[in-house]
């Protein structure tokens, strides 16, 4: 198993080497024509990278290195050029994710069909395909200054649990790929993501959702921040797919709001409690993962769409999963956690992330210090563990 994915991600590695110089080029092209550039290939003296030359009326200027500090060094709100060559990486990105990824489901497709691996295997490999798909390429196009805070060392790995996020934009998904391995551990179980099913009109989705085997569930059409409207008939139907999963080797991942929320800087949309059924009737702990500022790249409301105001992205994977008591319980703690990041960036304090994370009545301040241990630097005082407190 290990040599047949090991041969699956050389091919990946070969198709996107080979795209690569055609990406960049189309690249050049497409920032040169927004900016109103003559474009010139040309290598970068920083890295070594080739990009193009912009030339201006005055003198020329390497639009590699334009890049570089507008993109690379930028961490807050960004202005009209640095907007439109973030836009255009973002489109870039988009464009090669949306050839790469039917490209790298085809050789696990085919071994399944003549029967070389089982339909589970096949699923494992196009999941961890996938991941590698949309790390790489943020490489290539670092349209996106992203940070991550992983819920431990990744080095043991966790029981099969139901992964919740909030969801703020359509760039989501990719993000959660791209930072799966830093993000949940290099152990970490692929997961099967709950998805709408209209998602399958669009070809690309449908191609990779249905290699990795995602449970999709129907729901009538509708915008963001109005209600959803879901099919009971299928409930049966997806516990049993998620049972399967679980057996498989597979994790759950599910969106509590249901919809993109087009306000996340006011917190979470109503969160609804499948999450909690699911978890309960499968007896799993719920796992918490937070995103914050994808919006500002792709926004989910259709009159502001990809009008790029920054480029900041925060993920967080939340340590500890928990079997809540009632779904009142969950709700109030994924709004609390999961909320406030997705509005802040940052955590609510430790002693109530302790409290929620662990459901305790009473915190004992020890057990804070124990626990904190794991997620600050080594050699912090116990005053400043208080203090953090």
């Amino acid at each position: 198993n290990n040599l047949v994915e090991y041969v699956l991600i050389e091919i990946c590695v070969i198709i996107m080497i080979t795209a690569r110089f055609v990406l960049y080029y189309v690249l050049v092209v497409v920032l040169n024509f927004s900016l109103g550039f003559s474009p010139n290939l040309h290598r970068s003296p920083n890295t070594g990278k080739i990009f193009g030359n912009a030339r201006l009326p005055v003198k020329s200027v390497s639009l590699c290195a334009k890049i570089e500090n507008e993109l690379v060094g930028n961490e807050g709100n960004i202005g009209k050029i640095q907007s439109v060559v973030a836009k255009s990486m973002m489109m870039a990105y988009i464009a090669s994710m949306c050839v790469a990824l039917p490209l790298a489901m085809a050789p696990p497709a085919i071994l399944h069909k003549f029967n070389i691996i089982k339909k589970a295997r096949r699923e494992h490999y196009s999941a961890r395909l996938g991941q590698f798909c949309a790390r790489w390429l943020m490489r290539v196009f670092p349209f996106a200054n992203v940070s991550v805070i992983p819920a431990s060392d990744g080095k043991q790995e966790e029981d099969p649990s139901v992964w919740v996020c909030n969801h703020t934009s359509m760039l989501d998904i990719f993000f959660l790929m791209a930072t799966s391995k830093k993000l949940r551990g290099k152990n970490a179980r692929p997961i099967k993501i709950i998805y709408w099913k209209q998602l399958e009109e669009n070809p690309v989705n449908r191609i990779f959702f249905k290699s990795c085997g995602f449970i999709p569930i129907d729901m009538a059409a509708n915008k963001a921040g109005e209600a959803n409207e879901y099919d009971k008939k299928g409930f049966k139907s997806l516990l049993k797919s998620c049972k399967k999963a679980f057996a498989e080797g597979f994790d759950i991942g599910i969106l509590p709001e249901g919809q993109l929320n087009p306000t996340p800087e006011k917190g979470l949309q109503p969160v609804f409690a499948g999450a909690f059924t699911l978890a309960k009737m499968s007896r799993r702990p719920i796992r918490m993962l937070a995103i914050h500022g994808a919006h500002r790249l792709w926004h989910p409301d259709e009159n502001i769409g990809m009008k790029v105001t920054s480029r900041k992205v925060k993920l967080r994977a939340y340590p500890k999963g928990r079997q809540f008591t009632s779904a009142d319980d969950f709700k109030e703690s994924f709004s609390k956690i999961v909320g406030y990041f997705g509005a802040k960036g940052s955590d609510i304090s430790m002693k109530d992330l302790h409290h929620y994370l662990f459901g305790k009545d009473q915190d004992n301040q020890e057990d804070i210090f124990e626990w904190m241990k794991g997620l600050v630097p080594k050699g912090s005082s116990k005053a400043k563990l208080s203090a953090a407190a």
